[in-house]
């Protein structure tokens, strides 16, 4: 059976006076839809930074991410460029989704209202970062991209480009 989940309170500051709270559209969704406050028109490849009418206070060791949304990003390639976004804890100015049209030939219309991408809030550390001259090692070790597979193709790719 499964826990409870944590719940963070979190104050919001409505900067437009029509701007929606962020909300869950199903009881156990990770992310609460970010609404847009703008219409706009994204051509092939572009971006916009689009405002939300809201101001968030994150407490302290919690923070902020936003992803996109992956209905959007199936359906018509609408995604966040620094996806996910990170919101800070100590950040009070409005929340804004920088996105991006990856289609390559339909622009996307954004309407007043629309739900653009989602918020998901989860713990934060800080980390003590010490200088030493050489690491714990690992299984993993310095194995970097690719290194635990993922793509059956990639290593007749890698074979062929070598």
């Amino acid at each position: 059976m499964a826990s409870a989940e944590e719940v963070v309170e979190v104050g919001i500051r409505v900067l437009d006076p029509e701007a929606a709270v962020p909300t869950y559209a199903q009881p156990f969704d990770a992310g609460a839809d970010l609404i847009s406050t703008s219409d706009l028109e994204l051509a092939p490849g572009e971006r916009a930074v689009v405002g939300t009418g809201i101001a968030l206070s994150i407490p302290a060791g919690w923070a902020g991410f936003v992803h996109p949304r992956s209905g959007l990003a199936a359906r018509h390639g609408l995604t966040v460029v620094n996806a996910p976004g990170t919101i800070d804890a100590g950040y009070r100015g409005e929340i804004k989704v920088c996105l991006l049209n990856t289609d390559s030939s339909n622009a996307i219309t954004i309407s007043r209202g629309d739900r653009i991408a989602q918020l998901v809030l989860q713990r934060v550390g800080r980390a003590d970062f010490v200088v030493t001259e050489e690491l714990d090692p690992s299984v993993r070790g310095d194995g970097g991209y690719g290194s635990t597979g993922g793509v059956a193709g990639w290593a007749a790719i890698e074979q062929e480009d070598a």
